[in-house]
């Protein structure tokens, strides 16, 4: 499968037509997996939402390292479209005199955004435990992916999610209303 990533992103690079339907082929599986986790509702659909990202990515191929390092950049542009998604979605709602503070859609555009907020605080903070919540829950990445993208060792990446993930869970815990209509 690496040839034909390496295949792919030389054949993008050089302007090769159908290069990047190849790439698309080679990565839509995982980028869809990824993009059921992250998705923030029904109004953005994990397909669309890889759909974005790829498009999104398509013009920062040049800089691509490998295949682990194209999914780290795609698992970032979903979030960063999942983010923007969910604060659109927040405005509409506000916008509208109907929308009731415990519905379903608005919870779940609450948590995306607690969740982006409380990420960013950990980034202020740590930087790399940021990155390691990242490609773990965003990225789909494996401990040992990790280690390997980051140079770090699977002991101090397993400690790292253990940090971010208990760092994670107290910020959120007080951002979401506790009453879920």
């Amino acid at each position: 499968m690496e040839h034909g990533w390496t295949d792919a992103m030389a054949g993008i690079r050089s302007g090769l037509p159908g290069a990047p339907q190849a790439l698309y082929g080679l990565v839509y599986e995982q980028l869809h997996r990824l993009a059921r986790r992250i998705a923030p509702g029904a109004t953005l659909t994990p397909t669309a939402l890889v759909h974005e990202a790829f498009i999104k990515l398509l013009g920062a191929e040049a800089g691509v390292a490998d295949r682990s390092h194209f999914m780290a950049l795609a698992a970032r542009a979903m979030r960063q479209i999942a983010i923007d998604h969910a604060r659109r979605g927040a405005a509409l709602r506000r916008q509208q005199e109907g929308a009731a503070p415990g519905e379903p859609g608005l919870l779940i555009t609450e948590e995306v955004l607690a969740v982006h907020s409380a990420l960013e605080r950990l980034d202020a903070l740590d930087p790399r435990l940021a990155r390691t919540v990242e490609l773990r829950y965003f990225g789909g990445f494996t401990e040992e992916e990790i280690a390997e993208v980051t140079g770090l060792t699977v002991r101090t990446v397993r400690r790292d999610w253990r940090k971010a993930r208990a760092f994670l869970f107290e910020e959120v815990r007080g951002a979401i209303p506790a009453d879920r209509g």
